[in-house]
């Protein structure tokens, strides 16, 4: 009976010291996500994503987020080109097609957050810009998004909504480009999304228009097939679909999907 007494405590303390032995599984613990990873995103993901990449990289010791932040449907264009990249993530589900109908995108894209357009002006408002109608006047210097870009796509549909027929001085290739515009006082108003209107701050000035919920603009994230650091990929979309990483985005004044 002591022998047995024995035996039984034993193994209790092997046990409570997490020594394995036959027939024992060691306490295990998830892999470490490390080495570098690149994202793809919307121009308009800038300052957020930035945000998301420092947090990811603090919360995984050894990572490394690089970004390429651009126009969607230039991105998507890179993709199928080849270019290597770990994540994309789009501001508009037309340009995530574009990639996913090459196979370049392995699961399910998910939408992360929605977003919409706001009037731009320099501060002061100098161009004394209203609302949409004055994107039709001459005398009025004009900056938007060119069509095949998401913003310039939800520019079209609320001028359309508006019955509004814009007389633009220039068309840029991302949203950024149409804010640096109205920035540098080079136009007098431009139609960028609400959450460059607050990244940039007191910089600018914003003029909501009841048209802008006619063009709500979903933006979805996916792994890419050719990820050349799979794991991590995976690991930076389940980051910015988490509680702290939709937290992020809603400070940066994105909707929830």
């Amino acid at each position: 009976m002591k022998k047995l007494l024995a035996a039984v405590a034993a193994a209790v303390a092997l046990a409570g010291c997490g020594v394995s032995g036959p027939g024992l599984v060691p306490p295990t613990s998830p892999p470490a996500v490390t080495g570098e990873i690149t994202v793809f995103a919307a121009a308009s993901l800038t300052e957020s994503f930035k945000e998301l990449g420092a947090e990811f990289e603090a919360a995984n010791p050894g990572s490394k987020v690089n970004f390429n932040f651009a126009g969607s449907s230039a991105l998507a264009q890179q993709i199928n080109q080849g270019a290597p990249a770990d994540v994309f993530a789009s501001a508009a589900p037309a340009n995530m097609k574009q990639v996913t109908d090459t196979g370049a995108v392995t699961a399910s894209p998910t939408t992360f957050v929605k977003n919409t357009l706001q009037i731009v002006v320099p501060k002061g408002n100098p161009g004394k810009i209203s609302g949409l109608p004055d994107f039709a006047q001459a005398d009025k210097k004009i900056a938007l998004c060119a069509e095949q870009v998401p913003c310039g796509a939800a520019a079209k549909k609320v001028f359309q909504v508006a019955k509004v027929t814009p007389a633009p001085d220039t068309l840029e290739q991302d949203v950024k480009a149409v804010l640096t515009k109205v920035q540098l006082g080079e136009v007098d108003g431009a139609l960028v999304y609400r959450t460059d209107v607050k990244a940039a701050g007191d910089k600018v000035q914003g003029i909501e228009f009841a048209e802008a919920d006619q063009a709500v603009n979903d933006y979805p994230i996916a792994p890419l097939a050719k990820a050349p650091n799979a794991a991590a990929a995976k690991a930076f979309v389940d980051y910015v679909l988490s509680d702290k990483g939709r937290k992020a985005l809603a400070e940066a004044g994105f909707a929830a999907p």
